[in-house]
């Protein structure tokens, strides 16, 4: 029980439930924060904190130094994670935490652990000669993108936190320092378990595989196989999570085996992106030069990173090689099935569809051709079919996505017939179409623009506007209805970085 006193001193608005520090001293290094010289917060969610039952008052009053890393909260223990990864196909053998430091745990008012993570505290081992710091820039981006996710309904990490540091960070140029309070269900990845693996540390893969079974996965402790089970839990959590990316258009630009949780959330928004028109082969990373994370690759690169995991669990799976490998690619191979069926649910759903038919997958490929020959915006469309099947006035402002207008004749006759056989009144489809095509995402351009008015300006107006218009994606909010469009051609954000 925490006293009156206590919760009333600086720094004691966590009610800490640390676990992850109680593994053996290999799967992290202790490392507290580095100070900054003049922090200030630009954003603190207190919807989160309050869910999370921290102390809103006492992060007012304390949440700049706090959020900055220069007062630790009491009952943090700060550690920083070792992990591995596989980047852009290439294995690296030690990555870790760089620049991230978890303060500790938190069990949220419904039974729910989360980690607290600070992200641009200072060096730590795994550094690897860098700062440890974070710009400007990129905390804004993550900050914008983690919620907006949250707002759309698909598992993500949150945001808590942003503030400034008071002191410039070196990049390319100079630009001003910032810190990113993270909340996660846990940053465990699939590299943790490579961490591990790669030392030939079997061990070390069953105490990790054993935490995450009680953490994320408990009711697996009573299967006949536990790790095989947790293996093809986490990649039902994938291929739900990547086919919900696509539905919306996301685009995450670096899914490196170090960006993959084993949790199922999305994690690590750097040059994420949504697409404005539709094109499966759109790509915004800077650093994505061959297209590796292309919008359409993402399902299989879920796959060929799951298959990592899956090698660090052979041991466990089975003490004998060739039946450990016959069952992790069991599963490996039901990863496509799985993908596809909820990928097909979801752009049911999109097009207004309830029942299931043999003919459904064509219907939705005919559109999504259409729109990729027509330069058909990806979100727009969407919306403005869910418009058009409630009303059918609505035929010309859905028809003006394409740029000939009549081409979508043909398909939108083959789309009536098919709806003539489902169940639900117009009224009704309308409805539930609205609630699965977002009217608002982050579009690119206005992301940057909240951006650059920060960083240039020091003016967040932009920013707190954009996070007011994404936090009801699924509203019309005719006040913002700017917010809804796409890009002109000179606005076009056509790259997206790091930030690293």
């Amino acid at each position: 029980m925490i006293s009156v006193l206590q919760k009333n001193r600086p720094g004691a608005a966590f009610p800490f439930d640390n676990s992850y520090v109680g593994l053996p001293p290999r799967f992290f290094a202790a490392q507290a924060p580095t100070a900054v010289a003049e922090p200030w917060l630009i954003k603190l969610n207190e919807a989160l904190a309050a869910e999370l039952g921290l102390d809103v008052e006492a992060l007012r009053r304390d949440g700049a130094a706090i959020f900055s890393g220069n007062l630790v909260p009491e009952g943090a223990e700060p550690l920083a994670m070792a992990y591995a990864g596989h980047q852009f196909g290439g294995f690296s053998p030690q990555l870790g935490d760089g620049r991230a430091i978890l303060l500790g745990e938190v069990v949220d008012r419904s039974g729910k652990r989360y980690d607290i993570q600070l992200k641009g505290a200072g060096p730590t081992p795994f550094s690897r000669r860098g700062d440890g710091r974070a710009a400007l820039g990129p905390v804004l981006r993550e900050y914008i993108i983690s919620e907006a996710m949250f707002a759309l309904g698909i598992p993500a990490t949150r945001a808590l936190a942003a503030v400034t540091t008071g002191e410039p960070v070196y990049r390319e140029e100079v630009l001003p320092g910032a810190v990113f309070t993270r909340v996660a269900a846990s940053h465990i990845r699939v590299g943790t378990f490579q961490y591990f693996a790669a030392r030939g540390d079997t061990d070390g893969v069953r105490t990790l595989a054993d935490y995450v079974i009680d953490r994320h996965y408990p009711a697996l402790k009573e299967a006949e196989n536990p790790y095989l089970s947790l293996f093809d839990a986490v990649c039902e959590r994938q291929a739900a999570l990547i086919a919900r990316w696509l539905h919306v258009g996301f685009i995450h630009g670096v899914m490196n085996t170090d960006n993959m949780t084993i949790s199922g959330e999305t994690i690590d928004f750097g040059p994420c992106a949504f697409m404005d028109a539709y094109d499966p082969a759109t790509v915004f990373s800077s650093i994505d030069q061959h297209g590796r994370y292309a919008y359409a690759n993402q399902p299989a690169i879920g796959q060929w990173n799951l298959a990592r995991l899956g090698e660090t669990l052979l041991p466990l799976i089975d003490a004998e090689p060739d039946g450990a490998v016959d069952k992790a690619n069991a599963v490996i191979k039901s990863y496509g099935e799985r993908f596809q069926a909820h990928w097909l649910a979801g752009m049911r759903e999109k097009i207004g569809l309830v029942g299931e038919e043999d003919g459904d997958l064509d219907l939705v490929q005919a559109l999504l051709s259409l729109m990729q020959a027509q330069d058909a915006d990806f979100t727009l469309t969407f919306r403005r079919l869910s418009d058009l099947a409630g009303d059918n006035a609505a035929e010309p402002e859905f028809a003006a996505s394409f740029r000939e207008p009549d081409a979508c004749g043909a398909w939108l006759a083959q789309w009536r017939e098919r709806l003539s056989r489902d169940p639900q009144t117009a009224t009704e489809r309308a409805i539930a179409m609205r609630s699965v095509n977002p009217a608002f995402i982050p579009r690119n351009h206005r992301v940057e623009q909240a951006i650059e008015a920060a960083v240039e300006n020091g003016d967040f107006s932009l920013f707190e506007a954009l996070l007011a218009v994404l936090s009801k994606p699924y509203e019309d909010q005719p006040g913002f209805a700017a917010y809804r469009e796409p890009p002109k051609p000179s606005e076009r954000v056509l790259a997206t970085f790091c930030g690293t």
